[in-house]
């Protein structure tokens, strides 16, 4: 297939990039070093690969690269402003809200998300939001704290 070329806002920078058709999101990612959305399940069902399209959550393994064309792409790595880890991340170390730390990234987004949603969520209102990321590692309780921890200190 041939390559076609895409111009998008990655991390707050415009970009262009030539890429075939059938490359999903992740891969696309791959080509400008962001590895913090990692593809695991390959079905969108994990929440690994999470990344924001236009300030929308989406499975990066599941989103055709040539989509983001035209739009803003924001990955876990632009989270931290001037070096400084943002009240999320902070709140996930704090809280040990993680332990291999392969889904980390795609919970922490998501949270974001669900703090520019809802930013004094219940204990049910975390684990609906996040009921599309998995952990193997079975650090729940942890990721609920950090959730409220968070959702404290931005307040």
């Amino acid at each position: 297939m041939s390559a076609r070329t895409i111009n998008f806002t990655l991390n707050g920078q415009a970009v262009s990039t030539a890429i075939e058709p059938h490359r999903n999101l992740v891969e696309l990612l791959q080509r400008f070093d962001l590895l913090g959305a990692r593809e695991s399940c390959g079905q969108g069902l994990c929440g690994c690969c999470t990344v924001l399209v236009d300030g929308v959550a989406v499975s990066g393994c599941l989103y055709f690269a040539v989509w983001v064309d035209g739009k803003s792409v924001s990955t876990v790595e632009h989270l931290d402003a001037d070096g400084a880890l943002s009240n999320v991340q902070q709140a996930f170390i704090d809280c040990g809200a993680f332990q291999c730390g392969f889904c980390t990234p795609g919970f922490v987004l998501m949270t974001h998300q669900l703090l520019k949603d809802c930013p004094d969520p219940s204990d049910e209102d975390i684990r609906d939001y996040l009921a599309g990321n998995l952990c193997r590692c079975a650090a729940y309780p942890e990721i609920i704290e950090a959730v409220k921890r968070a959702a404290k200190a931005a307040t």
